[in-house]
């Protein structure tokens, strides 16, 4: 099993999980995040008051998938977020050792 975990505009949110939904993710775990990279940051003015804004808005999704669907879920991801600007994200894959379904106990992939 992987985790998938990707960090992507906000705006893309709700056509990511359209997509990922279509090939069968049955689940996914969401965050506002804030980061700062290439993209830096910039200059805003406030009540005339210039001040820079070095962390920017993201979302952060999680999701734990079997092996066979890897691929496909880094390509859905890719298709779905991609904007060609700066800023448009990463995706971070890890292995799982293993899930545990709090309520019935199933592990492995039973659990995902």
């Amino acid at each position: 099993m992987k985790l998938v975990t990707a960090i992507i505009k906000p705006f893309k949110l709700d056509e990511l999980r359209d997509a990922l939904f279509e090939i069968g993710v049955q689940g996914l775990t969401v965050n506002e995040v804030q980061g700062i990279g290439r993209q830096k940051g910039h200059t805003e003015i406030y009540r005339g008051a210039e001040y820079v804004v070095d962390f920017l808005p993201k979302t952060r999704i999680d999701i734990v998938i079997s092996d066979e669907l890897l691929d496909l879920v880094i390509d859905v991801i890719l298709k779905s977020t991609h904007t060609g600007k700066i800023g448009d994200g990463k995706i971070f894959i890890k292995s799982v050792e293993q899930v545990i379904r709090i309520r019935t106990g199933e592990s492995g992939e039973l659990a995902v």
